[in-house]
């Protein structure tokens, strides 16, 4: 039998908790957040950095309109005007850098605030960017690609979490034998830089992804060890070979206390909440 209507009464009750994201925050007050760290990235040459970083706690703290605004404050000189966008290549670049963002963000804050924010940086775009976007998923599971994700999947996770990796990969093994099977193939698949560095679109470094980790679980709240694990992984994205200069300060002490820092000063404009919890735990 079709179903084609929700039940009135279960219709109804799907309105209440909060069904809805969080309101948007003042866009004047963002926007001085996002311009001040924003120079002060420049400043560090951390530029794609800071645009990693902002995308993922924007999204983590789920106000959708906001990865619009970073967008267009991204991009154009003049917010309201679309035709103060600068050219061509720097929004494709900075369009595709927030919508992988966005992707590797669903394995530390899930999917649905994923799917909100990347619906809204679709809409947001135009369209010569929109276009130019690559069509074509590269992540698809083949039996001929199959070992070489699970072994890249396997490499993040020893670059991470050394020298507990083993320790903590059968901890989590013990909980259900099949999820830690699921984070390696979603750490291949997803987490991981693709291989061809910057000639993928989009494609994020080492370093960068676990400046994701750590501004999602910084900005979700509440999980303290997970957020200490990936700290820890972007200070350890130092050792990878072939860091470019505005990597390497990123997993630096200084740039990784920056990391934290500048995903804070934007939470306190979007999430304030956090701001006014008391601590419980030494990192």
């Amino acid at each position: 039998m079709t179903v084609k209507h929700l039940p009135p009464a279960v219709k109804q009750l799907l309105t209440l908790r909060m069904p809805h994201p969080r309101p948007t925050p003042s866009l004047s007050n963002l926007t001085a957040v996002l311009s001040s760290t924003l120079q002060d990235a420049k400043a560090k040459q951390a530029e794609r950095g800071w645009l990693t970083l902002a995308t993922c706690t924007l999204l983590t703290a789920n106000a959708p309109p906001t990865i619009g605004h970073l967008y267009k404050f991204a991009t154009r000189d003049d917010l309201e005007s679309e035709t103060t966008r600068r050219g061509l290549a720097e929004a494709l670049d900075k369009a595709a850098v927030m919508r992988e963002s966005a992707l590797k963000s669903c394995i530390f804050v899930g999917v649905p605030r994923t799917i909100l924010s990347l619906a809204n940086l679709h809409d947001t775009i135009e369209d010569d960017v929109r276009n130019a976007l690559r069509k074509t998923s590269v992540r698809t599971v083949t039996p001929e690609n199959v070992n070489e994700i699970v072994a890249r999947g396997e490499a993040l996770w020893a670059s991470i979490y050394e020298p507990h990796a083993e320790k903590l990969r059968n901890k989590l093994g013990s909980y259900h034998p099949d999820f830690i099977e699921f984070i390696i193939q979603a750490y291949g698949t997803v987490l991981s830089p693709l291989p061809g560095g910057l000639a993928v679109q989009g494609n994020l470094s080492r370093a960068l992804g676990s400046v994701v980790g750590t501004a999602c679980l910084r900005a979700e709240g509440g999980v303290g060890p997970q957020l200490t694990s990936h700290v820890f992984g972007l200070l350890k994205a130092r050792n990878v070979p072939g860091l470019s200069e505005g990597d390497y300060w990123l997993a630096s002490d200084e740039g990784t206390e920056w990391v934290v820092r500048t995903v804070d000063k934007i939470l306190d404009v979007v999430k304030p909440e956090l701001g006014d919890a008391p601590a419980q735990a030494k990192l």
